[in-house]
């Protein structure tokens, strides 16, 4: 079977279905391929902080309705460095911009909704995913949906995927630029069922390396720390996390700091 429409999204992550709603409101037809189930996408734990800029782009693709009902909204930081805690507040320094805290599942379900209502739902457990004619002027991908073989006919090809998807291993050599800076460190982030150290996030520096205090509710919280490149996931245990993060954090935060099972730790 043959379809056609003017641009072919591959992966249903917050980058394939913002793209295809932004081009909806501006009335451009899109096809979004994804080769897991709703379900397994709804499922992936993501990042929870947005900067002003997306979340404006959010509600320039209007699907920001629950987001401003649930999210919580920071107008300031904190800086802890030398043990000592400093807030920015952003409204003194007249930015009239703030952080929010909205998970990334929760725009990815957002999304799926407002798709599901204009009925142009994700393509979902899409397989064999093929681009032809990248360096065509009408390229086309190819998949099979239960069992059944597909061609979209468009006139641009978005890939969405990731880095190990099929959009970045198909495309020319000759065309491909990479761009990449890499850090000779590690970030260790841990999810736990356990209530915020602070309102805001704490960016703290400290001689051991980073730390960062985050949120994902006001029941639910995110830490990172920094650690080598080199180490492994099974080398942190809890007890060894919590201790590494309440030491970084130093007496005034990490004193303060509740500590649970982690629910997901990477």
């Amino acid at each position: 079977m043959t379809q056609k429409t003017q641009v072919g999204i591959i992966g249903s992550g917050p980058a394939g279905l913002l793209i295809s709603q932004l081009l909806h409101v501006n009335g451009i037809e899109s096809i979004v391929l994804e080769k897991y189930s709703r379900a397994h996408v709804e499922g992936r734990i993501r990042a929870g902080i947005l900067e002003q800029g997306t979340v404006d782009m959010l509600e320039t693709a209007k699907v920001a309705k629950r987001l401003h009902q649930e999210a919580l909204t920071h107008t300031g930081i904190g800086l802890l460095f030398n043990d000592t805690l400093h807030r920015i507040d952003f409204n003194e320094q007249s930015t009239g911009k703030s952080v929010t805290v909205y998970g990334q599942t929760d725009i990815t379900k957002d999304m799926m909704d407002a798709h599901a209502e204009r009925g142009q739902e994700p393509v979902y457990l899409a397989k064999d995913v093929q681009i032809d004619g990248l360096e065509s002027d009408s390229p086309s991908i190819r998949y099979t949906h239960n069992g059944d073989p597909y061609k979209i006919e468009c006139d641009f090809v978005v890939g969405c995927d990731g880095y190990h998807g099929v959009s970045r291993k198909s495309f020319p050599e000759n065309f491909l630029n990479i761009y990449e800076k890499i850090y000779p460190f590690g970030w260790l982030g841990v999810l736990a069922d356990v209530a915020p150290v602070s309102d805001e996030l704490i960016y703290n520096s400290h001689p051991d390396g980073f730390a960062l205090a985050s949120q994902r509710s006001k029941t639910r919280s995110r830490y990172y720390i920094q650690c080598d490149l080199n180490e492994k996931l099974e080398a942190w245990s809890d007890d060894r996390f919590w201790e590494t993060l309440t030491h970084r954090f130093g007496n005034e935060v990490g004193q303060h700091i509740e500590t649970g099972p982690s629910i997901e730790k990477a």
